[in-house]
């Protein structure tokens, strides 16, 4: 068998569809499956609408000889392979890892409801029902959906696709070898509490500033690590400059081995967010043994299971979160029993569980 994989990324582009791009690349010819990539970022020099068109046309050329197309996202590559899947009477699986007229209504054109809210009302900017729309068209049109957890399921089940085309197949976290502690990290006073992501709304960074800030009002010698980069940074900046002073280090993005060593050296890891589909930086936490607190939406409680491998909190929740943060950092043996659990448990995102599935879907097509 073989097919294209359609990827808007890949190494040493950094992002959960590189780092998955590359897994298929390297796992799926142990499966029999012969595996053609088709990299959006060799066409991203281009104008944006020449771009697509580009990409359609490298997407149909591979295809010509491929069993099927597995494009990585529903809109940048789902929908140039979609169409390149058409025109051929090709099979065309998805994946979907979240909701992009969501993310970029958060980001660019005002949206302010949370995703699950969103994905329930049809009101939306002119841009962003386009895009809503086209999502939702490639799904439509897909013979299969891949979704890394049930609440991104549940998610794609919302737009309107029934649920009997979406397999979940849990992503895998690779566990990476660990680099440097950035200088500006290390020399932080203790304890030290870490967060890392992307610095977009929904990762509720300025929370995070302002529970850091509290716990010190309140006695603790805490300090935070921010690692990470994006639209959010100044603003962001700007208050923790106000709230915390030199308690507070905003390293940028990192290396990996140098994000998987801050986080190690780290007390506590906090994610914050309202959304998360399935957080590649929590499940790294947890495999790591940094004990964790994360908000209790989207795909987080399907990765911690509160009191055992982690502590979960209602998102803007900021008395929680602070409760919950003080808990881990005083209470020696709730850290240490749930550092140990939760290395042990996640097996369950193990790069051969991925392949092992993602082959057993893709084969039915052969």
């Amino acid at each position: 068998m073989k097919i294209v994989v359609a990827t808007p990324l890949y190494p040493p582009e950094p992002g959960g569809p590189a780092t998955y791009a590359k897994a298929l690349e390297e796992g799926l010819p142990g499966k029999g499956i012969e595996v053609v990539l088709v990299k959006f970022g060799e066409v991203r020099h281009l104008p944006k609408i020449v771009r697509h068109i580009a990409y359609y046309l490298r997407v149909r050329r591979a295809l010509k000889g491929a069993d099927l197309v597995l494009a990585l996202d529903p809109v940048s590559v789902g929908l140039p392979a979609c169409l390149a899947a058409w025109t051929l009477r090709k099979p065309l699986v998805v994946k979907v890892v979240g909701d992009y007229a969501w993310e970029q209504g958060q980001q660019r054109f005002g949206v302010t409801a949370t995703l699950d809210d969103f994905v329930q009302h049809d009101d939306a900017p002119f841009m962003v029902g386009l895009l809503r729309e086209v999502q939702k068209g490639v799904a439509e049109y897909a013979a299969r959906i891949i979704v890394p957890s049930e609440y991104l399921k549940g998610v794609v089940v919302a737009w309107g696709i029934p649920k009997e085309k979406i397999t979940v197949i849990y992503n895998a976290v690779p566990q990476g070898s660990v680099g440097e502690v950035p200088k500006a990290v290390a020399m932080l006073p203790r304890p030290l509490v870490a967060t890392a992501g992307r610095l977009v709304p929904w990762k509720h960074v300025d929370s995070i500033i302002d529970t850091i800030a509290v716990l010190r009002q309140q006695g603790s010698h805490v300090s935070l690590a921010i690692i990470g980069s994006g639209p959010e940074q100044a603003h962001l900046e700007a208050h923790a400059k106000k709230a915390l002073g030199a308690h507070v280090v905003f390293t940028g993005a990192l290396p990996h081995e140098d994000l998987l060593a801050s986080l190690a050296s780290a007390d506590a890891f906090v994610l914050n967010s309202s959304y998360e589909g399935l957080s590649h930086l929590l499940i790294e936490a947890l495999a790591l043994g940094v004990p964790t607190v994360a908000t209790d939406v989207g795909g987080n409680p399907e990765v911690i299971t509160h009191g055992a491998t982690g502590l979960l909190v209602p998102a803007g929740d900021t008395d929680a979160l602070a409760g919950a943060l003080t808990r881990l950092l005083s209470e020696n043996d709730l850290r240490e029993r749930v550092a140990r659990a939760a290395k042990e448990s996640v097996h369950r995102f193990s790069k051969g569980t991925m392949i092992e599935h993602t082959a057993e879907l893709l084969v039915s097509f052969s």
